[in-house]
């Protein structure tokens, strides 16, 4: 659905954004990764909601 693609499209944002800042070391010179962190919960979050969507619209 458009509403799950949304997210999936913040999610690869995001995911863009930590790889910058790796990059750019910004990551390093901080010396916390709860960014990260918090952007990979998000992601498993979006993967578990896909499931249940793909479930009830494609196969039920």
């Amino acid at each position: 659905t458009g509403f799950h693609g949304f997210h999936v499209f913040s999610g690869v944002i995001l995911n863009l954004i930590i790889l910058i800042m790796v990059i750019k070391g910004v990551m390093h010179k901080r010396g916390h990764y709860e960014m990260v962190e918090k952007t990979g919960l998000y992601w498993h979050f979006i993967d578990l909601v896909w499931v249940f969507v793909f479930t009830f619209f494609y196969l039920v």
